[in-house]
């Protein structure tokens, strides 16, 4: 049985260009170019879709996962992009990050503790 590998992810939203400038702000200011955004090889595609409310009502149903090595220089570079946190937290396995998209949706920032 082969284990499948993640390439890519499909956001939905009412509002594409805007989203999309977000999210290259945010986390991939050196792209350039179109169709899907580059995050280190796995890629986010998103598309204008009208079956997809403008706020995502459940924001914490899926969340994407960063895996930083410096916590706080990334928190750096959101902040300066204008991002709004919902939390910071030092738990016992790391520190989290969790903000959210013009959308709503969840994306968290960690910082594992080795």
């Amino acid at each position: 049985m082969t284990t499948l590998k993640p390439g890519s992810m499909l956001l939905g939203t009412t509002r594409p260009a805007e989203l999309r400038a977000w999210y290259i702000k945010a986390l991939a200011p050196e792209f350039t170019g179109e169709g899907a955004i580059d995050l280190g090889g796995f890629l986010l595609v998103i598309d204008g879709r009208d079956d997809v409310e403008a706020k995502n009502n459940e924001p914490g149903r899926t969340i994407i996962n960063f895996h930083v090595d410096d916590f706080d220089a990334v928190e750096a570079q959101l902040n300066a992009a204008g991002v709004e946190w919902i939390s910071v937290e030092d738990r016992a396995k790391g520190k989290f990050g969790t903000f959210a998209d013009p959308d709503g949706n969840y994306l968290q920032i960690i910082e594992w503790k080795k």
